[in-house]
């Protein structure tokens, strides 16, 4: 019986377009192009098709239907023998085509969870900066524990979702004080981390420890559901079951087949570079000859994906006042939107006369020349916040209140040109608007 508990409903498959992360120094690495290369998988010449073709799972065998009127029936296929050609043919392009990510150069359990962390929602290339640096500052758990949250949400800005790195710092923490400094070994004691979800959880097992424990993220819920022919919406309870029994039944596979932690990434490569949710290169898939999709020529309806619900749009009012070389922040309080950022004090009005009271609420001063400079559009994933960004210099700053209006917990007044707080990517689109050359007039929202 499996330890993995079943998990929670996945993520959409648009969600997180997150290639797969192999290990160096291992049986398992790739082989990695030289610095800064991007290697991508090169048509085969004449003399080397076939030692290709041997790499990918071979096509299903027509139907008695389909085969001649002389040829005897064929006999139905073995699944487990269908597995191993997929482990394989997955397993052998994988080695031939991996890109080469920093994160694929290490087995260390604490860098493979923070790529995780990091690649939730965001694209590789944004990471990649982040992650080297993050790591750099702080190179293990125990240094991550010892940083003040400030620190680390300063070290974060401009990366989004910041209760990511919430989370991670109290992981961190929690690591520190009962596992030594090192991350579990075992599944139950890394879901009972803070913000390890089942996902997680198979990342590191797999890739860092080499169990075979399955993980199911965006790009493999979309492979899976290609490979498989799963109808059933990949976000309700039967698609998410249907999805993660699938992945656990092929990286368990047949006795010594599978390399858990490189079939995995193996999964998430191909999803990320190959079986993309438009226009999928059918023609480059190792696995195309035993896909269900494929084969009915469905690879356009599938994955099922119901609608998503409509975006709310918030209109709000953002106050940036100014005194010499420091601004007015606040800062939000834990577990909300921006939880634990600072920013200019902003909140809901539809214009800057209806905010001024609620402005004073949370530290304005009821004094100060605010008047209206430019607007932003900040879209996050199920809301459109409209800003009006209104701005005031003021000739020494006030004392700030004691307490304040929520969301903010604090307010005080800080140098933006020394950035050692986080802040979030909303707050420094109002900066930007409030330093612009002053045009008479509001800007168009962006």
């Amino acid at each position: 019986m499996s330890t993995t508990p079943r998990p929670p409903a996945r993520p959409s498959a648009g969600s997180r377009q997150t290639p797969a992360r192999p290990s160096a120094g291992s049986r398992q690495t790739p082989a990695r192009p030289s610095a800064g290369s991007r290697q991508t998988p090169a048509r085969p010449s004449a003399g080397s098709r076939q030692n290709q073709d041997q790499e990918r799972a071979p096509r299903r065998r027509a139907s008695s239907g389909e085969q001649g009127a002389s040829a005897p029936p064929s006999a139905p296929p073995d699944p487990s023998e269908r597995d191993r050609e997929i482990a394989a043919a997955l397993g052998a392009w994988f080695d031939r085509v991996a890109r080469d990510l920093p994160w694929r150069r290490t087995r260390d359990p604490y860098a493979i969870w923070l790529s995780e962390v990091m690649l939730q929602q965001t694209r590789v290339d944004t990471v990649i900066p982040y992650y080297e640096r993050f790591l750099a500052r702080y190179p293990t758990v125990s240094a991550l524990a010892s940083a003040e949250i400030d620190d680390v949400l300063s070290l974060w800005s401009g990366l989004g979702y910041y209760r990511r790195a919430r989370v991670l710092h109290l992981a961190a923490r929690e690591i520190t004080a009962r596992h030594d400094g090192a991350l579990p070994r075992d599944v139950p004691a890394l879901l009972a981390l803070p913000g390890v979800g089942a996902y997680t959880a198979g990342a590191i097992a797999s890739i860092a420890y080499d169990q075979p424990v399955p993980l199911v993220d965006g790009n493999v819920a979309r492979v899976l559901s290609r490979i498989e022919g799963i109808d059933d919406d990949i976000r309700s309870a039967s698609g998410t079951r249907k999805l993660w029994s699938t992945a656990e039944r092929l990286v368990r596979g047949p006795a010594g087949s599978v390399h858990p932690g490189r079939f995995n990434q193996a999964l998430m490569e191909l999803g990320a570079t190959v079986c993309t949710p438009r226009n999928p290169r059918c023609d480059a898939c190792p696995v195309d000859g035993a896909c269900a999709a494929r084969a009915l020529g469905r690879q356009a309806e599938l994955p099922v994906i119901a609608p998503k619900r409509d975006v709310l749009a918030v209109e709000m009012v953002a106050a940036v006042v100014r005194s010499g070389d420091r601004v007015l922040f606040a800062r939000r309080a834990e577990g909300g939107l921006f939880g634990g950022l600072w920013e200019p004090p902003m909140v809901e009005a539809r214009a800057l006369a209806d905010a001024r009271a609620l402005l004073e609420q949370v530290g304005v001063g009821p004094d100060a020349p605010l008047r209206e400079v430019g607007r932003v559009r900040h879209i996050l994933t199920h809301r459109r916040l409209d800003v009006t960004v209104a701005r005031a210099e003021v000739a020494a700053p006030w004392r700030c209140r004691a307490k304040l209006a929520a969301p903010y917990e604090k307010a005080a007044w800080l140098d933006p040109g020394v950035l050692e707080f986080g802040i979030s990517k909303l707050a420094r689109k109002v900066l930007s608007a409030a330093s612009a050359p002053d045009a008479g007039g509001a800007r168009r929202p962006r």
